[in-house]
C-alpha cells in the first residue's frame, strides 16, 4: 500500500480514487478515508474497510465551493454566510440532496453534509481527481480517528489501495456538522468551529442532543454509535487532583492497573511522572489536537482502566468533551 505525498503522487492517488478505489488523505480535521461518491461501489468499499455501519451517512469533501449546486436542491442564505466565513475549513453543512450522489452517501435521506477542507494535500488530491469525495475519519469504525498516516496505516493496511502522507493534522477532531435545512440552524456535531464562531455570523442557532435513539436513523456521523474508544475502559473523573487520587487508589485497592489521561498541571499535581498528557489546561485548542493521539497511545499500554481529567465545554471544549464523553465508559 503506497503512502503518497508529491505531486506525482497525488496524480497516482486521484488516479485511484477515478477508478473506484479507496485513498486515505490528510485533513486539517482528521485523516479521511476517500471514495468518489457518485460511485455506489466505491463507497460501498469505504463501509466495508472500516466496518462501518450502512445507516451512518458520509461527508461529501470538494475541492471549489461553487461545486456544491451540483449536488444540491438549493443553498439556503445561513449556508451561503457560512460558506462565505468557514470555507474551507473545519465545517460541513448538511442540506438537501437533489439525488446526484450514490445513495450510500446519504444512508438514504434526502439530505447530504458537504465541505471544503482547508488543508493544502487534501485541496490538491480534490482538485486533480475532479470528484466529489465522501471520506469519513479513516479508522476502523469504533477506534480514535487518526491524526497521522501512521494511525491510518495501523487501522487499515491491506483494506484500502493508498495513503497520501500530509503529516500530522492540525485540529486534531473532526469538523463541526450543522443542519442547514431547518429554518433555524442546527449543530449536530461539535467541532473545529464553535457555537458561538458561528452565531457571530448567522445569529441564533440550535444545538442537538448528542445521540439519536437506537431505532432512529443519525442526520450526521457522530450522533449515534459509540466512537473513538481505547481498547482499556475510560473513566471520567470530574473534580479536582484528590478526587482522582481516590478512585486510582480504590482501583488500585481492587487489584487494577491504572493509567492516567490529563493536562500537564493535573500530572503535576498527582505526581504520576508517567502520565499520558494531553497538553495545558490553558490550551484547550492544543489539548484537543492531541487527544487522538494520546487515546492511541493508551491503546499500546497494558492498563485495566484509564482515568480521564474533565475539562471546560467552551469553545473547542465542547467538541474536546464530546469526544471524551464518547470514549468514555462512566462519568463520575
Amino acid at each position: 500500500m503506497a503512502r503518497m505525498f508529491t505531486k506525482h503522487q497525488i496524480n497516482e492517488a486521484a488516479e485511484l480514487l477515478m477508478s473506484g478505489q479507496t485513498v486515505a488523505f490528510p485533513t486539517e480535521t482528521v485523516y479521511g478515508l476517500g471514495a468518489d461518491a457518485t460511485n455506489e461501489q466505491a463507497v460501498q468499499a469505504i463501509f466495508d474497510a472500516k466496518g462501518r455501519p450502512a445507516d451512518n451517512p458520509l461527508i461529501v469533501h470538494i475541492g471549489q465551493a461553487d461545486l456544491i449546486k451540483k449536488y444540491v436542491t438549493h443553498k439556503p442564505e445561513t449556508a451561503s454566510k457560512l460558506m462565505d466565513a468557514f470555507w474551507p475549513g473545519p465545517l460541513t453543512i448538511i442540506l438537501p440532496s437533489n439525488g446526484t450522489l450514490a445513495k450510500n452517501v446519504t444512508a438514504g435521506l434526502d439530505s447530504v453534509g458537504i465541505r471544503m477542507p482547508d488543508h493544502p494535500v487534501a485541496l490538491e488530491l480534490l482538485k486533480t481527481c475532479q470528484l466529489p469525495v465522501a471520506a469519513p475519519s479513516a479508522n476502523r469504525s469504533g477506534k480514535p480517528s487518526p491524526t497521522t498516516a501512521d494511525h491510518v496505516a495501523h487501522d487499515l493496511t491491506g483494506r484500502i489501495a493508498g495513503i497520501v502522507d500530509g503529516g500530522k493534522t492540525g485540529v486534531g477532531v473532526e469538523s463541526t456538522v450543522i443542519d442547514c435545512t431547518i429554518d433555524k440552524p442546527m449543530i449536530l456535531r461539535p467541532g473545529g468551529v464553535t457555537k458561538s464562531d458561528i452565531e457571530a455570523v448567522i445569529g441564533p442557532i440550535d444545538v442537538a442532543s448528542s445521540k439519536v435513539k437506537r431505532d432512529e436513523q443519525p442526520r450526521s456521523p457522530g450522533m449515534k454509535y459509540k466512537h473513538y474508544a481505547p481498547d482499556a475502559p475510560i473513566w471520567i473523573v470530574r473534580g479536582d487532583a484528590s478526587q482522582m487520587r481516590k478512585v486510582a487508589d480504590e482501583a488500585a485497592e481492587r487489584g487494577e492497573s491504572v493509567q492516567v489521561l490529563v493536562s500537564k498541571e493535573r500530572a503535576n499535581e498527582l505526581g504520576f511522572s508517567d502520565a499520558v498528557i494531553l497538553g495545558s489546561r490553558s490550551d484547550l485548542t492544543g489539548i484537543t489536537s492531541n487527544l487522538y493521539d494520546a487515546l492511541r497511545q493508551i491503546d499500546d499500554l497494558d492498563v485495566d482502566l484509564v482515568l480521564a481529567e474533565s475539562f471546560s465545554k467552551e469553545g473547542i471544549g465542547e467538541a474536546l468533551m464530546n469526544r471524551l464523553e464518547r470514549a468514555a465508559t462512566r462519568i463520575i
